[in-house]
């Protein structure tokens, strides 16, 4: 009975859920009309009323727009870069609905394993929110709670995004080998890991176990509490630091900042060397400078998985890259996909030369100390430019490609910002150890 009722709510909620996706679409595209008709550009206005509406409907979009945002080799270009105002911060919600999850989860005398909870959130996103708290140990962490919704309204987006997805392919001309369901299937698989705290839990304690096993000691990831923790709850390790862009802090916790980063950047890509697992966010909110002077690596809901040839692939593309050369920039696109025959790397070398020289200039104006010149919209329409040259060219780029690159260009920026004698670009090698 139990699980009859259970269906039926799902129904009742997709239903419901369909309702109001249909009404706030319905409005945004009424808007649209209105731009017509009082002489507005309605393909200008179409990637903000479309970025509009997601905002308006919550996680499942919010998070469909990051991901569109963070994918310029499979969207549109206007729409990639309206996207990238998808703001992941949403009002908090009371305490009384997080003490709900936390009994849910943790049992009704979840209390009993605390000694306090900061009823006011650290953070508070479309999937989560974050409170500082002490356990009953006295040990000081931050609890990661999930908005105790997000799970029915996700299901019944997901479920009708898939199925939108498609009808257009069966119904809209040239479609139906865009791979636009796959696209949603990929988004799929990427919020549903996002949403499994233990699936985060498990990657963080991969990259520990792999400092633990190389004897590293210059970085460290939050201690999970796995006693604590659950699908929805997550324990962690409170960190004292700032971020390691904060240059005050960098310099009153590091006698030598220009050597922590350059730690923390070998680290980075030794365990993508050696392991093929690498943290996919490491934007500065995600990589600390810990008040013992050591790294802190936070936040693993975005990570990244890489084959030997994808390694191999990147190596040679840098490699091109440092020398100026589109040919050997050619072959490690060649070498990245594994099902690439009898592609013309003359041709595609020749092609890429254009793209070549935009990346080749963010590169020498963030060495230059033109930091600026690394944003996500520059980044995104070399990453077009690059999708397009592939798909003439009949080569298919990893999507793990461009996430792999930005982190690059970040560590890029943060090194010339305290360590301008070292060129991530150049001297690659000395940090893969």
């Amino acid at each position: 009975m139990a699980g009859f009722l259970d269906q039926l709510m799902q129904g009742v909620n997709s239903a419901s859920r369909i309702v109001t996706s249909s009404y706030v679409f319905s409005t945004k595209t009424i808007l649209l009309l209105k731009d017509l008709a009082t002489g507005g550009s309605g393909s200008r206005n179409i990637p903000v009323r479309l970025r509009e509406a997601f905002e308006e409907l919550g996680a499942t979009y919010i998070k469909l727009g990051q991901f569109i945002a963070s994918a310029p080799s499979l969207f549109p270009e206007e729409i990639v870069t309206e996207m990238q105002k998808c703001l992941d911060s949403v009002r908090p919600l009371p305490f009384s609905e997080i003490q709900k999850v936390l009994k849910k989860e943790l049992g009704r005398d979840y209390q009993k394993l605390f000694q306090s909870i900061d009823p006011v959130p650290m953070a508070s996103a479309s999937i989560a929110q974050v409170h500082s708290a002490v356990t009953k140990d006295g040990l000081d962490v931050v609890v990661k709670v999930q908005r105790p919704d997000i799970e029915g309204a996700l299901g019944a987006d997901l479920n009708l995004l898939f199925l939108a997805s498609k009808l257009f392919e069966i119904f809209v001309p040239g479609l139906n080998r865009s791979g636009l369901s796959e696209m949603v299937g990929m988004f799929q698989s990427s919020i549903l890991e996002e949403i499994d705290f233990i699936k985060e839990a498990n990657s963080c304690e991969e990259f520990e176990r792999y400092l633990l096993s190389t004897g590293e000691t210059r970085a460290r990831v939050p201690k999970i509490y796995r006693e604590l923790s659950t699908k929805k709850v997550l324990v962690m390790e409170k960190f004292y630091g700032a971020p390691i862009t904060d240059e005050v802090s960098l310099r009153k916790f590091s006698k030598d900042p220009s050597k922590t980063l350059s730690d923390a950047l070998e680290i980075w890509f030794s365990t993508l060397s050696k392991s093929g697992f690498f943290h996919a966010d490491v934007h500065a909110g995600n990589l600390m400078i810990l008040k013992d002077g050591t790294v802190g690596f936070i936040d693993f809901g975005i990570v990244g998985r890489i084959s030997s040839k994808v390694w191999e692939g990147l190596m040679i593309f840098l490699e091109g890259l440092a020398l100026n050369r589109t040919d050997r920039i050619a072959s490690g696109l060649v070498r990245m996909d594994g099902t690439a025959q009898g592609i013309d790397e003359k041709k595609l070398a020749k092609d890429l030369e254009t793209v070549f020289d935009q990346m080749s200039k963010i590169v020498l104006d963030i060495q230059m100390g033109e930091l600026e010149a690394f944003d996500e919209k520059k980044m995104n329409a070399i990453l077009f430019e690059f999708r397009d040259i592939s798909d003439r060219n009949g080569l298919k780029i990893p999507k793990e490609f461009g996430l792999l690159i930005k982190q690059i260009l970040y560590f890029d920026r943060y090194i010339k910002s305290f360590a301008p004698e070292l060129d991530l670009i150049r001297d690659r090698e000395k940090f893969i150890r």
